[in-house]
């Protein structure tokens, strides 16, 4: 694949998981809260966040909109990139980085041999 599929899927998929870090975050701290790590997440997605406002419904509750918001991040990854790059269905862990976080994870709780 072209370098430029690797850097635009990279690019997604930070996106999407910081989304849903922030709704993961989200159940144990406010959005205004002084905790670091959560002013960092909403630095960062609010921008976002602000893009889809116009796709967003009203009648989500503000905390579940960065999973919905995530949800079309992941969409275009697993659907429409490889639709565009002439893929019919690509599969789970196709994509680098999802690829890459699942063999750290698979790395972190297999029993050591």
């Amino acid at each position: 694949m072209p370098i430029w599929v690797y850097v635009l899927d990279y690019i997604l998929g930070i996106v999407m998981y910081t989304l849903i870090g922030r709704a993961a975050m989200n159940i144990f701290q406010r959005e205004d809260s002084n905790f670091f790590f959560m002013r960092i997440f909403v630095k960062f997605t609010n921008p976002v966040l602000k893009i889809f406002d116009k796709i967003t419904p009203e009648f989500l509750a503000r905390p579940i909109v960065p999973l919905y918001v995530a949800f079309y991040f992941y969409l275009i990854r697993f659907y429409l990139m490889p639709w565009l790059l002439g893929y019919g269905s690509m599969g789970m862990l196709s994509f680098p980085i999802d690829h890459e976080f699942s063999i750290e994870l698979y790395r972190l709780f297999s029993p050591d041999k």
